[in-house]
């Protein structure tokens, strides 16, 4: 009887199976859906999925106009999320000097004269990504340095963390900055020891230089996002979660939805507080606008510098620099109003925060928020605010992320470059909270998962690799890294797949392959959840499907 009736189940599927735009067989799927977590093959109809199972059965979802692609045993996950980048820092890193890989000083000036040599006198020279603190010694550039190789051009680069930089004294000048110019809130000049600006700007005082650059045109900056969104789509991120515009970046984004030049989905903040955040405040979120590929409902705010800068701001002072603690880079009284009015309107929340003091402030904040609004009086009752990079937290605060129903939006390859420095700037003791991922998820948090491009590389398989080994990418693990907070193959994926769609309220659409969901597939060239972990370093995006469609192969 059993069996008659699972043929008659199978007639009855036959007969009434909706026909399929594209059926994709032969995959070695990755649901992330406890429900069925493996399969073979995925049915689509329009942008959705509409079956996933077995090869014989979606057979009965095939028409005459069905097209039907062989993925040959590739390994297929949900398409993949990058829960925190900067879409115009990657496209300007292409189209720029792009700093990156330089390890040592003398490769960085090499590549510095190399670019002064092909660039017309007095034109600005811009790039980013070097990082020092590889070299030998670990020190930063100075502007004598630059100013050896580049005497006649305005010349200014910018860390890879995005929160210090480099200028020449052409580029001081111009911005007017000289011994006696104050340090701005939330930013440092660096001093030689006679008190003059060694070209070292941190954090808020970059705007000093920067202020000074040629505006780009609408067109070059339409061009680097159209860069940017090239680069993920080919990397396998199927949606990046773009963290921060202003109002000018945001035009150029919907002007681009709008001539249908991007296939990527995009979640996007609005920079805060400021003029970005008050509009956003006054006319409301965007949800899932040209076909659930734009929503923007978020305000990023920067609440302090970075570590490898020692702008992060910490509870007790730099190991290796006791006359410092860092700093905040936003005044909490100017914060307070922005996310009590976020609450009320239904605007999620995110802030940068690095060090253990500017988690412990945000966290209070947030907490001081939810009791000022309560539930009743918010257009959404769970906000799902998030803490970007979460880095270093005291004992006492790794708790509180889940008590309050706050999410901890993490970059795994943050601790597999920092933790090369860690040791000097925090100590031994403080190691124990930084980039806590296992302790978290033990309390409970959810973390969403990114790779904060520019700042890192960006690509989905070293920020998988960086979690489930919490090693260098050359296998590297030194004395204070914690390898018991590295996490499981499956909680990793789930970091830039489900739990990166709940971070951006997209649940019921995205983050896991099954019935109803959008057809969004990242294909991979090895099984990220067998091989060997230097393994996963070598796999490639063989495939990327948004909606259905094949955008990358």
């Amino acid at each position: 009887m059993r069996r008659l009736a699972f043929l008659l189940c199978a007639v009855a599927l036959n007969v009434h199976a909706e026909t399929a735009d594209t059926v994709f067989l032969n995959g070695n799927i990755y649901t992330v859906n406890d429900k069925q977590p493996r399969a073979e093959a995925v049915a689509v109809k329009g942008e959705r999925i509409i079956f996933v199972g077995l090869n014989a059965d979606a057979q009965k979802f095939r028409g005459p106009s069905t097209r039907v692609v062989d993925w040959h045993g590739a390994t297929v996950v949900p398409g993949m999320t990058d829960s925190h980048c900067h879409i115009f820092g990657i496209g300007e890193r292409e189209l720029t000097l792009n700093l990156e890989g330089t390890n040592s000083l003398e490769a960085f000036l090499a590549k510095v004269r190399e670019r002064v040599s092909t660039t017309e006198h007095g034109k600005w020279i811009t790039g980013r990504g070097w990082i020092e603190t590889f070299w030998k010694p670990p020190q930063f550039p100075t502007r004598a340095d630059l100013d050896k190789i580049a005497p006649d051009n305005p010349v200014f680069f910018t860390r890879a963390d995005g929160h210090a930089a480099i200028a020449n004294s052409v580029a001081l000048k111009i911005a007017g900055v000289t011994r006696d110019t104050p340090d701005p809130f939330g930013g440092k000049i660096l001093k030689d020891k006679n008190g003059e600006p060694n070209g070292m700007l941190l954090d808020n005082a970059q705007d000093l230089v920067a202020a000074k650059f040629p505006k780009p045109t609408d067109a070059q900056r339409e061009e680097a996002l159209l860069a940017g969104i090239k680069r993920e789509i080919g990397l396998g991120w199927c949606e990046i979660q773009n963290a921060g515009s202003d109002l000018d970046d945001q035009a150029i984004i919907r002007r681009a939805f709008d001539q249908a030049k991007i296939k990527l989905r995009m979640i996007n903040a609005a920079w805060g507080p400021g003029p970005a955040a008050n509009e956003l405040l006054k006319d409301g979120a965007t949800l899932n606008a040209y076909d659930h590929h734009f929503t923007q409902r978020t305000i990023k705010a920067i609440f302090d510098g970075a570590l490898g800068s020692r702008g992060a701001a910490l509870l007790a002072p730099y190991s290796d620099k006791p006359e410092t603690s860092g700093y905040l880079t936003q005044k909490p009284e100017e914060l307070r109003p922005m996310f009590a009015e976020a609450l009320r309107r239904g605007i999620q929340v995110e802030t940068h925060a690095i060090g253990d003091r500017t988690n412990r402030t945000i966290l209070d904040l947030y907490e001081e928020a939810f009791k000022a609004v309560p539930t009743a009086q918010r257009k959404i009752a769970e906000p799902r605010w998030r803490v970007e990079h979460a880095q270093i937290l005291s004992p006492q605060d790794l708790p509180r992320f889940a008590k309050l129903h706050v999410i901890a939006s993490m970059q795994p390859s943050h601790a597999i470059s920092d933790l090369f420095f860690a040791p000097a700037r925090l100590g031994m003791a403080r190691l124990a909270g930084a980039y806590a991922w296992n302790s978290l998820l033990k309390t409970g948090t959810i973390i969403c998962g990114g790779s904060d491009a520019p700042v890192e590389r960006g690509e989905p398989m070293i920020e998988f690799y960086a979690a489930v080994s919490r090693k260098s990418i050359h296998g590297e693990q030194g004395e204070g890294w914690h390898p018991e907070e590295a996490v499981s193959r499956e909680e990793a994926l789930k970091f830039f797949t489900v739990n990166a769609a709940y971070a951006a309220f997209e649940e019921k659409d995205k983050g896991s392959i099954e019935p109803d969901k959008l057809a969004d597939f990242t294909v991979l060239s090895a099984d990220i959840m067998k091989i060997p972990e230097p393994q996963i370093l070598q796999t490639r995006c063989s495939m990327t499907v948004i909606g259905g469609e094949i955008v990358n192969e």
